[in-house]
Order: C-alpha cells, then structure tokens, then sequence
C-alpha cells in the first residue's frame, strides 16, 4: 500500500500515540498505535470520526479485543443497529452479525454472502447506517479482499447533464428486493419469517443526499438495495441505475483491502460501497460486524 500523507494526531499524543496515514487512492486511511484495550478518550474518538469523514474507510491493524470492547468502542459513534437476519447474531451479541463462510453441522455459522453485491449497508432502514466496523476473526490464505467505492468522487465526476437528471429524484431501496434475489442464488437463505419482512419495509430516500458532516454530495443507489428511482419508466430507471452502479465502481474509484490479522475496518456508509465476493468454503473466512446507526438521508 502506497501512502499519500502522514498525520500525527497532537491531541492522541498525550494519551495514545496514534497515527493515520492516508493510502494513496480514492478513499481510505491506516491507523496504527491505537490499541482498543486501553481507554480511549473523547478527543481520540473525535480524530478517528474526523478521519472517516474524510477518508471515507479506516484500518486499524492488530486489535486483539473480546466482543464486549468491539461493541463498546462502536457505540461511542453512536446507537447500534440489530441486523434483521437474528439467526447469524454472534451468541449474547444481537449487535454483533457474524459474517462468514463456514460451515458447522452442514449450516452456515454466519452470513454467507454478505458482500456479494455493491451496496451501502442498511440502506433500507428510513435511518441507514453511519457506518460499520468488522473485525476480522479467521483469514483465509488468499483472496477473501474487500473492494470500497467513494460515493462522493462519483457524484463529482458525473457528467452535469446526469447530474440535473437526477435533481429531485428519489428512489426505493428494499431488504427483500435484494434478499429474494440472493436467495435464488444461495440455497441456505430461508425463506424470511412475516415478522422479519414486516421490520424492513421498503423506504425512500433522495437519490443524491447531502453528507452531514462533511457537506459533500453523495450519489446514494446501490447495485444491492436499490430497485429503482422513482417517477420515471421502470425500463428507464434500470438503465439509468445501472449507468449509475458502473460509473460508482469504475477500477479508478475503488480502494481494495486485504486483510491482516486482527484488522478491524470501519467504513462510513454514508460516502462509500462496499463489496466482497463470495470466499470458497474450503477458504475459511469469519468477521464480526457492528453497524453504527445514521440519520435520515437529506
């Protein structure tokens, strides 16, 4: 990984000698010296959101920590989101979703196919999620990368006359749209319960929405969740959205991770995608994800 900046944090200094590197790319940042089994402050939590403002995706290499502490660091970005899907909540942990490819007594530990589609997590919630946090917990040997794409950089580099296009727009995202057609794809999905479709109806949200913190515009579809843009013919919004999806994850726009040991990687899924193909089974992959719940889109 190539480094395009380095930052000393002066005020982690006094406390925990932390420092964020910027990678060279479109997006994401490394922090080392930080070890999340010591207290961290007020002051440091701050630097670390101000760092995925602005680097969209943050690493932070070598956390040894139980589950308790990786709930109780992602709480203090804000309240955390319980994922519909309770039968992959790791044990005492609804907070926890265990994202994995292993498989104990013929059944999948853990969701399976978590990444297998460019999407923002959660969007289907009228709060999306600020972002997540997974910590990786078994490593496969090779493959097993997860792949980012700046939001942000994508609205900006939109031709103007897609841009007035899309003024006004808003579309729907749906958890069932997405989830029926991965079930058609991955034979362990169930068929879900009237109670889990009941808590994820679809929703609306401004096809281009405004970043809270940083003020940035954001192109806010997804090749996952969303199912189509509101107010134009079906035929034309799956054009116009897949136009969209292609120019979001165009090779220059993505930031690959490959993962080290004990890595924990927290994304702002306001400003970024994410993807991750499926890992083979003979491939052991297990991670443990908290999501950081958001505010509505604007």
């Amino acid at each position: 990984m190539s480094s395009a900046s380095a930052l000393q944090t002066p005020s982690a200094a006094a406390e925990q000698d932390f420092t964020i590197r910027a990678f060279g790319g479109p997006l994401g940042a490394e922090i080392t010296g930080l070890d999340l089994n010591l207290p961290v402050s007020d002051r440091e939590v701050a630097d670390i959101r101000a760092a995925l403002v602005r680097h969209g995706v943050v690493v932070f290499r070598d956390q040894r920590i139980t589950p308790d502490q990786h709930v109780a660091f992602s709480r203090r970005f804000g309240p955390l989101q319980v994922h519909v899907l309770n039968r992959f909540h790791l044990k005492n942990y609804p907070e926890i979703l265990i994202v994995s490819n292993v498989l104990e007594d013929g059944k999948p530990i853990g969701l399976v196919d978590a990444g297998a589609d460019w999407h923002s997590d959660l969007s289907y919630m009228p709060k999306p999620s600020l972002g997540a946090l997974l910590h990786s917990q078994e490593l496969p040997a090779e493959q097993g990368d997860t792949l980012f794409a700046n939001t942000a950089d994508a609205y900006d580099t939109l031709p103007a006359g897609i841009k007035k296009l899309l003024e006004g727009k808003r579309a729907v995202h749906s958890y069932i749209y997405r989830y029926e057609r991965l079930r058609k794809l991955s034979p362990w999905r169930p068929e879900l319960t009237q109670k889990q479709i009941d808590e994820v109806p679809p929703v609306e949200h401004p096809v281009v929405t405004t970043h809270p913190e940083s003020g940035r515009k954001i192109l806010f579809v997804s090749e996952g969740f969303t199912s189509h843009i509101i107010g134009i013919p079906r035929d034309e919004s799956n054009e116009l959205l897949k136009t969209l999806h292609a120019h979001v994850t165009r090779p220059e726009n993505v930031y690959r991770h490959q993962w080290q040991p004990h890595d924990i990687v927290f994304w702002d899924n306001r400003s970024t995608q994410h993807y991750a193909a499926i890992t083979p089974q003979h491939l052991r992959r297990t991670l443990y994800r908290t999501t950081v719940e958001g505010d509505v889109p604007v």
